[in-house]
């Protein structure tokens, strides 16, 4: 039985059995046991891990300069792929790049000629001439909540431009962003004085006006013009996000041909359930439909990025589908639409497309799931575009990294697992070894105390199902102690708690919680991605699972290995979706889990964007499943404040008051219901912090430690200990 200490309701007779007792005396934890704790997460283990390729930089198709640490400092070695020579470069500089033209700022889109850089201004887009500083407005019809290359998903917003320049320079691809009548979203500041209020536009799931986007492409020169594609206006929907811009602001789903004169881009339902392969005329704005894929959960087009390519030259696009529950590469003729062939297949997943080779007809791709053990692990392939030949280039055990030579003859494979520290080698594009470059050295980090994580494999909530995760234990770790059990939890959709099996010299807090007196667990439960399509889509319409009954399986199988994991005393924290899904924990499953810490969680995704709770929970739907009004709707079983009165241990939950990524409505729905609940709990707000805390987030550290010390060991934490000035 859960020590009831613990719980709320204690029955009369527990307390006059408990009165009874002689108290014993707490352990006072010092500052001392926090600040050898935090070694363990400080940012300068990094800098420990000698001879690991820190820069890379091909001089020529066949000669590679790369950079290491060592104890000395920083060496440099050339080698030539040729010739399989190595040297090292005394007194070598890194080659600066220069330019004649003037440099762009950071809201600037550089054209790939360099000349040209676009940006937004009142609402228009236009483009600074980069040696002459002329200005040019390319559009005029921009207005506020109707402008061009709005950088604005609700949840994520930005000054910069979302845009995609043309090969040649001289068109751009871009839209009108339509946000009237999109509902509005409320911050204000925390000061003496007037408040300063934070407003924008922010979609919410079920509404009945969201952003939309009329596409178009803008022809330079003298007399620039704007040419809209003749088609309706589109969801601002990605296939690999729940947004259409990526890093720096670049149009996502989008790919021009070589000459510009086609435009070829990939539209989404609201729903995320139907992608849409299309290509406009870019003189005409005349659209073509290609090819279509709707499927009853959502559409993805990759993991790490979009899978999808159109082969101007060849007539043929290849397409990513994970119909057959895997993701694969599938080739198309562009003129008839019809399939020609399937590339990949087999239970495992093509995570991304890294090149193609037109010429030799290859794709070279990212996967992981194909070779034995971690399928987390992922390696470099290539195979035809007929499906042949599929071969392994990085065989060696691990997650791999490569860097290809310009000419894509050559490349440098750097892989590692979570107990083995990089290993780079140089290989030609057959995967053949040519030369091995250098093995990490992280005798100084041992030196340190460094311990290794303990990769585990588990089984799901089904006792079939393999789930992945790490283990931390403390450096002292008896089995003939107890330890109270934390678990970290991020249960995606769009990621897990872990994801990364490859070497990390400091993995977050978990080893220095570790450190404190606890075994701390990570696992990457049913409803994460990087396996198969009903792994992924494993709780879609329950995001209220979250992937908690994994998490609890996989605890209580370590607690057969590890003795001396207490199943009695479990403690579980994370921080936005893990946020949501640590208090879900305490409120779902109150007589496994004691204590939640719980940050800036997306308690109620109706109070979060709707790009994000229509891919993973549908359309808001009320009613009940006959469509009759009863008060309820489909987000109900992922809404925390309705099962807050299941409260019994220890919540401590918390929220940056200028959250402009989950709004701290969401926690507030969780506090009122809370209160009405008459249930105890400590919550943290931070004054004008956004969503990760910003210079908060070292005491909120401290806070989640003493926390978890104090209710699950029992113990009072230290009276003085600054984590502020962590490095």
């Amino acid at each position: 039985m859960k020590k009831l200490l613990q719980k709320a309701g204690m029955v009369s007779l527990t307390l006059l059995l408990l009165a009874a007792c002689t108290p014993t005396e707490k352990k006072q934890r010092t500052a001392d046991d926090y600040k050898k704790a935090t070694k363990f997460m400080q940012r300068s283990w990094y800098g420990m891990v000698q001879n690991q390729l820190i820069s890379q930089n091909w001089t020529s198709d066949d000669v590679l300069v790369y950079s290491k640490r060592t104890k000395d400092g920083t060496e440099f070695v050339s080698v030539n792929a040729q010739t399989k020579e190595k040297s090292i470069l005394t007194d070598y500089k890194t080659p600066k790049t220069t330019s004649k033209y003037a440099k762009a700022t950071r809201n600037e889109h550089v054209s790939p000629n360099g000349k040209l850089a676009a940006y937004i201004d009142d609402y228009n887009l236009w483009v600074r001439d980069l040696s002459t500083n002329k200005k040019t407005q390319l559009t005029f019809d921009g207005k506020k909540d109707y402008g061009y290359a709005t950088n604005n998903a609700g949840w994520i917003k930005s000054d910069n431009a979302v845009l995609k320049w043309s090969p040649n320079s001289d068109k751009i691809a871009t839209f009108q962003q339509d946000a009237r009548g999109v509902g509005m979203m409320y911050l204000t500041t925390t000061n003496v004085g007037h408040q300063k209020l934070e407003a924008w536009r922010h979609p919410l799931p079920g509404d009945k006006t969201i952003f939309t986007i009329e596409r178009v492409i803008i022809h330079l020169g003298n007399r620039p013009k704007v040419v809209r594609l003749k088609m309706d206006k589109d969801f601002q929907r990605g296939t690999t996000t729940d947004h259409i811009a990526g890093r720096g602001g670049e149009l996502l789903d989008a790919q021009w041909s070589k000459d510009g004169s086609k435009f070829a881009f990939v539209s989404g339902s609201r729903d995320h359930k139907e992608a849409h392969l299309q290509i406009a005329d870019t003189r005409t704005g005349k659209v073509n439909s290609i090819h279509k894929e709707v499927v009853d959960t959502y559409y993805e087009s990759g993991v790490n990025a979009e899978n999808w390519r159109v082969l101007f030259d060849s007539n043929e696009f290849i397409w990513y589908s994970e119909k057959s529950n895997w993701g694969h590469l599938y080739l198309y003729d562009l003129k008839t639409k019809k399939l020609k062939n399937q590339i990949t297949s087999g239970d495992w997943i093509v995570r991304e497309i890294h090149h193609i080779d037109k010429k030799q007809r290859e794709i070279y791709f990212i996967a992981g799931g194909k070779e034995e053990g971690n399928p987390y692990h992922t390696y470099l392939y290539k195979v035809g575009f007929d499906g042949k030949g599929l071969t392994n280039l990085t065989p060696d055990k691990g997650t791999h990294s490569v860097n290809f030579s310009p000419n894509m003859d050559y490349f440098v494979d750097t892989y590692s697992t979570t107990d083995t520290p990089p290993v780079s080698v140089l290989r030609n594009n057959n995967g053949e070894k040519i030369a091995d470059l250098e093995t990490a050295d992280i005798t100084e980090l041992k030196a340190q105390g460094y311990k290794d994580p303990i990769e585990f494999n588990v089984k799901a909530r089904d006792h079939k199902t393999d789930l992945y995760g790490v283990l931390f234990l403390p450096s002292n770790y008896n089995e003939n102690e107890k330890y109270p059990v934390l678990n970290y939890i991020y249960p995606g959709p769009q990621s897990g708690s872990v994801g990364y099996y490859g070497f990390r010299p400091v993995w977050r807090d978990f080893q220095a919680a570790a450190e404190l007196g606890f075994v701390v667990v990570a696992v990457d439960a049913q409803g994460t991605p990087g396996r198969s399509k009903s792994f992924h889509d494993f709780y879609y319409g329950n995001m209220g699972d979250n992937g908690i009954p994994d998490n609890i399986a996989a605890i209580k199988q370590l607690a057969e290995k590890y003795k001396g994991m207490d199943i009695e005393r479990v403690g579980i924290y994370g921080h936005s979706g893990g946020g949501f899904a640590s208090t879900r924990a305490l409120f779902a499953y109150p007589d496994f889990y004691d204590v939640a810490v719980s940050g800036s969680g997306n308690h109620d995704n109706r109070n979060y964007e709707a790009d994000w709770g229509e891919k993973w929970q549908g359309l808001l739907v009320e009613g009940n499943m006959e469509g009759k009004g009863d008060g309820t709707t489909n987000y109900d079983n992922q809404a925390n404040q309705l099962l807050a009165d299941n409260l019994k241990g220890h919540l401590l939950i918390t929220h940056g008051s200028i959250d402009n990524n989950v709004p701290p409505s969401n926690t507030m729905l969780v506090v009122d219901a809370l209160i009405k609940a008459n249930k105890d709990f400590d919550m943290i707000i931070f004054p004008n912090q956004r969503h990760g805390y910003g210079n908060m987030t070292n005491y909120m550290t401290r806070k989640r430690w003493d926390y978890f010390i104090t209710y699950l060991r029992n113990e009072v934490p230290p009276k003085e200990f600054d984590l502020a000035n962590f490095k």
